[in-house]
């Protein structure tokens, strides 16, 4: 079983980003979950949840904090995301890493600490679309989607596979301040 952390963007943000993402037919992404800022991947995210408690402790003295979306970017030319600014993410991250603290060669594979990048994944070639329908979804994106909103993080979401390409909700964990 696998399980990766993320960020949910408030409902109205989320169903605008899902209302695009639809507009490709072949694009799956919104089947596989929904959109999110992945904050920790799935490396050291054991099936035990050992990690669990130890997130929730990193959480229980993390303060609420600001995320902006912005314009869209790639990941080679598989993968097209809506960047995220804020120093704190980076914090998160790094903090939920080093609790976890999986195998450095799962570091890398995940792209995390030095690699990690937080972004909104908006559709993947993995999922259905070609290059072409990305770049045209790259195209519309900053009609659609700008001005690219910023919110406030006041939780976290553990992600749970149910099944393969399958992730729903297992959990959330407030921030510090957000109760």
């Amino acid at each position: 079983m696998q399980y990766f952390i993320g960020i949910v963007p408030p409902e109205d943000i989320k169903i605008r980003i899902l209302k695009f993402q639809q507009q490709w037919k072949n694009n799956d992404l919104f089947n596989v979950v929904e959109p999110h800022i992945t904050v920790k991947a799935q490396g050291g995210l054991t099936s035990d949840k050992d990690w669990l408690t130890k997130v929730k402790i990193v959480c229980k003295s993390f303060s609420s904090f600001h995320v902006s979306l912005n314009e869209p970017k790639y990941f080679g030319e598989s993968v097209l995301y809506l960047s995220v600014d804020s120093e704190n993410i980076y914090e998160l991250h790094r903090e939920i890493v080093n609790v976890v603290a999986p195998e450095h060669n799962l570091i890398k594979k995940y792209m995390e600490l030095e690699d990690y990048v937080p972004h909104l994944t908006l559709g993947q070639t993995n999922f259905g679309l070609t290059s072409t329908e990305l770049k045209d979804m790259d195209e519309n994106a900053g009609r659609e989607l700008s001005p690219y909103p910023t919110f406030e993080v006041n939780f976290i979401r553990v992600y749970q596979e149910v099944e393969a390409n399958k992730y729903i909700k297992h959990l959330d964990i407030h921030l510090q301040n957000s109760l």
